[in-house]
């Protein structure tokens, strides 16, 4: 016969009662008591906020921050939900009750949802942070059954609901970008005070400067720099030639201040030329300089002084009428409007809900466009091909695993019959990758033909007309850049 989940919770409830715990006894019920009303885990934050610098600060306020949405579906919505009569403590030793036994609805357990929640919390932010916590989280839900608090059933239920709460949570507010894999370390000339960097700062990347221009803050910092501003009346590909031809003949390097799109010129040049590459975030939104752990002018200037460098690939669009390079992205279609509609949402609904808005968006109103991939012809809405494998899902990925993977990270969306209902399905259900209209693959080159007129593509956010043939293929380790610390 059978044994019904009911009747499994209360055995394992007798079980758990019945058993000589050695040691538990002035432990947990004591532990159980710390965590009423989330105390325990708050003076753990307070903890870590103090000791544990800026990442056990950030730590602490994601693990209270699951725990006040577990702690909201919990006693809002969970408990009204499914009433549930706390168990018998006749069985229990007088020596393990709590003092005051609640009253409330058994299922789930509360405390339970409060540990899981702080510590996947935790763990979310900081693995060594979380591995240390969970010990301690695992022990307060054990408690609840070795109190005679609540089932098994109650506590594993809880346990399932903190962990949806941080969930819920990261997806809400991200983890801060991890910086990828920086690509073998290079040579390259230390610069004391920048002398032999030659910079060109484009004054018309990045928002308005409120205090002090970008090309001010490096003089500031590297006074022996030269540095040149590019205004919208100049020729910045002229002026990054000039500066090229200087720092070969001093044998220094070539500086660029600006957005993703500047930066891929000057490495084109910075390529062309063998000069390392010296990176100043001064865009929107500074992707590869962030890839590169270079987030300030200061961060940069220190890298330059100190000579730190790396190797890192380079990705080239070859075609009849030239090369162009890319550092980051290269896209056909859709893909810059699917960026834009992505990163309008993602501060507000989190990365995964933003990415699925995109997606939808783009199906809505876009039309497919046809292309030859490697011979075949194919109908898509977008297409993506990245710099370097991204880790991160879905047609508009953002962050990288590493910079010199020798690899291209292809993503298209196909636009066949019925493609997008499908897609639009595969969206709103939140399985993008497992749709079969959408393919990824990592390959070391592709080549592309657009037979139509009138299509456009995207290098590093720039957009320009599209040949009709192009070769995408890689420059393994080909460009040596400055990197943060």
């Amino acid at each position: 016969m059978k044994m019904g989940w009911r009747q499994w919770d209360r055995e394992l409830f007798g079980q758990v009662a019945g058993r000589h715990w050695a040691g538990a006894e002035p432990v947990l019920p004591r532990l159980s008591r710390a965590a009423d009303y989330g105390r325990l885990w708050g003076a753990i934050a307070a903890g870590m906020a103090v000791a544990g610098g800026r990442d056990g600060r950030r730590a602490a306020l994601r693990g209270l921050g699951s725990l006040a949405v577990a702690s909201l579906a919990v006693n809002t919505v969970a408990k009204g939900t499914v009433g549930r009569a706390r168990p018998l403590i006749d069985v229990v030793p007088v020596i393990r009750r709590l003092h005051r036994q609640p009253v409330t609805s058994s299922f789930p357990s509360g405390h339970s949802a409060s540990a899981a929640a702080f510590a996947a919390g935790v763990a979310i932010q900081s693995g060594p942070l979380g591995a240390a916590v969970a010990p301690i989280a695992a022990s307060v839900a054990f408690s609840r059954v070795y109190t005679g608090a609540h089932y098994p059933s109650d506590v594993l239920a809880g346990c399932a609901l903190g962990v949806g709460a941080a969930l819920v949570v990261r997806a809400m507010v991200p983890p801060p970008r991890r910086r990828p894999e920086p690509g073998p370390p290079a040579e390259a000339p230390a610069l004391p005070d920048g002398r032999g960097l030659h910079v060109v700062a484009n004054a018309a990347s990045g928002p308005p400067a409120l205090l002090s221009t970008p090309a001010a803050r490096i003089r500031a910092c590297l006074p022996a720099a030269e540095v040149v501003e590019s205004t919208e009346d100049d020729d910045l590909t002229e002026q990054l030639e000039q500066a090229a031809r200087a720092a070969a003949d001093e044998g220094g390097a070539l500086g660029v201040c600006g957005g993703d799109g500047t930066v891929r010129e000057a490495a084109g040049i910075a390529l062309r030329h063998g000069l390392p590459l010296a990176v100043f975030p001064g865009g929107s939104r500074n992707h590869f300089a962030l890839d590169l752990g270079l987030d300030t002018v200061d961060a940069t200037a220190d890298a330059v002084t100190a000579g730190r460098a790396s190797r890192v690939d380079v990705a080239r669009a070859a075609a009849a009428e030239g090369n162009e390079v890319f550092l980051n992205t290269f896209s056909i279609g859709a893909y810059p409007d699917l960026v834009r509609v992505r990163e309008r949402w993602s501060r507000r609904v989190g990365s995964w809900p933003a990415s699925v808005l995109a997606a939808v968006h783009v199906l809505r109103h876009c039309s497919p466009v046809e292309v030859e991939l490697n011979g075949r012809r194919r109908r898509l809405w977008l297409l993506f091909a990245g710099n370097c494998r991204y880790s991160s899902w879905g047609p508009a990925p953002v962050r990288r695993r590493d910079l010199a993977d020798g690899l291209l990270d292809v993503r298209y969306v196909d636009g066949g019959p019925f493609a997008r209902t499908r897609m639009l399905g595969a969206a709103l259900t939140g399985v993008l990758t497992s749709s079969p209209v959408y393919v990824s693959a990592s390959v070391p080159k592709l080549r592309l033909r657009v037979p139509g007129e009138g299509v456009h593509l995207a290098r590093d956010g720039e957009v320009a007309r599209a040949p009709e043939g192009l070769l995408l293929e890689k420059v393994p380790e080909g460009l040596v850049v400055y990197r943060g610390a």
